[in-house]
């Protein structure tokens, strides 16, 4: 009996087999998924802290580019906003909410609003605005420069008369530090996932 128990451990040892108890096998394996799981969160918590936002579309200011309820991914990671994007505002000058508007013109530019023509001219060229809802005839109250002055941005909304925006002394125009980041791509509703223009 003792030779044929010593038998089997120099075979186990030969073979490379070890007996481990299956409990410990389990709770190895447990420990294992919670850190692959924890460090999978804590990416996706950076991610959503420095690189990409998920934020939803509340109003009809941006029609027909955009809907109420549309959900859009918004980059923030190295961002500079140019013109023609469109961008998530944190705040405007007396609005305490985030909105989401068309960059028209940046820091350094001119800019004209002719209303009663319905175009915009940014450094002496008519913008061709085909991502327009209607022609704009509504017209603004907040007194507009003639050179967008530095760290400013002037923006608005696609549904041109039936939007808040740098027109309008509520929103004014936007300082860099309140832009969130590029509104770069829908992903809901799922019939109408895709980049943004």
């Amino acid at each position: 009996m003792y030779g044929m128990n010593e038998n089997l451990k120099k075979e186990s040892k030969e073979d490379g087999v070890s007996f481990k108890n299956p409990a410990s096998k389990f709770s190895s394996f447990c420990f294992e998924w919670l850190e692959t799981f924890v460090q999978a969160i804590i990416i996706v918590v950076m991610l959503m802290t420095f690189a990409f936002r998920v934020v939803t579309v509340d109003g009809d200011s941006m029609r027909e580019t955009l809907h109420n309820q549309d959900r859009l991914i918004v980059m923030r990671w190295d961002y500079t906003p140019k013109n023609g994007d469109i961008v998530v505002i944190s705040q405007g000058r007396f609005v305490d909410k985030p909105i989401i508007k068309r960059v028209i013109a940046t820091e350094g530019q001119s800019l004209e609003i002719d209303y009663s023509a319905g175009t915009v001219t940014v450094d002496g060229k008519v913008l061709n605005e085909t991502y327009i809802k209607e022609p704009m005839w509504r017209q603004g109250n907040a007194d507009i420069p003639k050179v967008i002055p530095k760290g400013y941005y002037f923006v608005m909304g696609d549904n041109r008369n039936n939007s808040a925006d740098s027109r309008f002394t509520e929103v004014g125009l936007i300082p860099r530090e309140h832009i969130v980041g590029k509104a770069s791509f829908r992903v809901f509703p799922l019939n109408a996932i895709g980049v943004l223009k």
